[in-house]
């Protein structure tokens, strides 16, 4: 039996290697911090870290309200950053706007750029052919948020906060708007959005991130077996990937993910609909049994090293997208070139171009009302 002071010992020796492991953790955060401290357009750019008791860790800017990295463990309890981005804020800057951001004001295409409110019409930037992609090339994914730790019943939450001026890109009216994230004990990004208005206007929000589930700079990601909650989707006329209208059912089709299929098996089919867009990117319509419930969403799962996550959204949508337009010009935290179908997204939000077609979910924000949306994506294994 050991003696008291044997014990004592061995408890001394436990706490210091407890503590030297947080001092080891807090000063890479800080070390990575400091590649985030930047003015950029004139206001402060930082870098937020959540983390929970199992270790696994989130990092946001607040430019753009993108996330950073996701830390999350393998099978073997082995942690990968799964998120596609950069290493400091002036890649960020310099580089593809979309990796981890928050998108906005309307996420995803608007025919021409034009659309139609009471009555006036507006016309938006063309960035994307001859049509608008999120929202021109001065969307939300380039704003700096004012941004703020703030404690609440679910723990340690990073709020970001952006008000949009009438008339920014074309969009009616003052969208005042708030992005909150939360990492919970069940290993949950929360996220949670709010807008509200002063004119009647038109949004789409969406956070674009680009997972990896092998790792980041880890290869294609054609290898994991997807799930999708959707008998349908918002079906595109072409390669400019624009809503016909028509909501097309893709049962027993390449692009039926009801049960678990891998990404690589049918993502260069002979189908109009992953000619059309190089692979996946399109707007499945989401099975609910009521409009705006929080309800499963997707799942991705990577056989090889077991991570397995899941998406739950309020939304009405996910754009699934395969990364079919990567093409390599931009370099990664690892120093590897992304590549096409280096990472996919899970974007929730609205049908693509729902403005011009008064037949799918109105995205029309107005005075008086309050916008409110959560996405949850959740880690595991299996």
């Amino acid at each position: 039996m050991k003696s008291l002071k044997d014990c004592a010992l061995i408890f001394s020796m436990i706490l210091s290697l407890f503590l030297l492991s947080v001092s080891c953790s807090n000063q890479k955060n800080n070390d990575q911090k400091k590649l985030f401290e930047k003015i950029v357009d004139g206001k402060q750019v930082t870098l937020f870290t959540l983390e929970n008791s199992k270790g696994v860790k989130v990092t946001l800017t607040n430019y753009g309200g993108k996330i950073v990295n996701a830390w999350i463990p393998d099978r073997n309890g082995k942690m990968a950053d799964i998120i596609l981005g950069f290493n400091t804020i002036e890649e960020y800057v310099k580089g593809s706007k979309s990796f981890g951001a928050t998108v906005g004001r309307y996420a995803n295409r608007i025919a021409k750029g034009t659309f139609t409110l009471d009555g006036v019409a507006y016309q938006l930037p063309i960035n994307n052919g001859p049509n608008c992609l999120h929202s021109g090339p001065n969307g939300f994914n380039t704003k700096v948020f004012d941004a703020k730790e703030i404690e609440t019943p679910q723990g340690k939450t990073v709020e970001m906060h952006y008000i949009s001026p009438d008339g920014e890109n074309g969009f009616p009216g003052t969208f005042d708007f708030y992005v909150t994230f939360n990492l919970t004990e069940k290993n949950e990004l929360v996220i949670n959005y709010k807008a509200t208005t002063d004119k009647p206007t038109v949004f789409n929000i969406t956070n674009h991130s680009y997972f990896n589930l092998k790792g980041e700079g880890k290869g294609e990601v054609t290898g994991i077996e997807v799930v999708v909650n959707g008998d349908s989707i918002a079906e595109v006329a072409n390669n400019e990937m624009i809503p016909t209208g028509i909501i097309r059912n893709i049962l027993n089709t390449p692009m039926d993910f009801k049960t678990p299929r891998l990404v690589g098996k049918d993502i260069d089919a002979d189908y109009d609909q992953l000619k059309y867009g190089g692979g996946y990117d399109h707007s499945w319509v989401l099975n609910k049994k009521q409009k705006g419930e929080l309800s499963f969403t997707a799942s991705a799962y990577d056989p090889e090293n077991g991570r397995f996550m899941e998406v739950f959204t309020t939304e009405p949508a996910v754009q699934f997208f395969t990364g079919n337009s990567l093409n390599g010009s931009q370099i990664g935290k690892s120093g590897v070139n992304y590549g096409k179908r280096s990472g996919f997204c899970f974007e929730t939000q609205h049908y693509p171009d729902s403005p011009n077609h008064p037949n799918f979910p109105s995205t029309v924000l107005r005075p008086g009302e309050t916008f409110a949306s959560t996405t949850i994506y959740k880690f595991s294994v299996k």
